[in-house]
């Protein structure tokens, strides 16, 4: 789309994404966060900020995307990125599942019954996506 692969490297120690490599990289960062600041400086409608930001933002991560697939990566990055990937999302879970639980705890002395459906949910997706992704790659073997 409209940043190139080669202006970019995977982020391993700081979360997911992509960071500049190359100062063609950092200028279309630059070019992306400028209309974002002018925008919000000089229009005072806020209707007109929201969806001028929601659609920025909306090509910002679509083209990111589009980046981080076209990035190189051999059979041992490969490897490493699937142990971290699985490492944090077992830290996920965790909290996921304590939340959960804090919930239920904090509720029920409270006599209520109630569960965030956002924490239930998560982990509910995740369950399936699992069970698909395991009933997917069985059928391949």
């Amino acid at each position: 789309m409209i940043g190139k692969a080669e202006w970019f490297q995977r982020r391993k120690y700081g979360g997911w994404g992509i960071r500049p490599k190359t100062w063609q990289g950092w200028v279309y960062i630059a070019c992306f966060l400028l209309p974002i600041f002018v925008f919000n400086l000089f229009v005072t409608s806020t209707k007109s900020r929201t969806i001028f930001i929601s659609v920025w933002a909306f090509i910002l991560v679509v083209d990111a995307i589009d980046i981080m697939r076209k990035l190189k990566m051999d059979e041992r990055d490969r490897v490493h990125e699937a142990i971290a990937e699985r490492n944090a999302l077992w830290g996920i879970l965790i909290v996921l599942v304590l939340g959960l639980l804090y919930d239920i705890i904090t509720n029920s002395i409270e006599g209520r019954i109630y569960v965030n459906p956002f924490i239930a949910g998560a982990l509910i997706v995740g369950v399936v996506i699992k069970a698909i992704s395991n009933i997917i790659l069985d059928r391949k073997d």
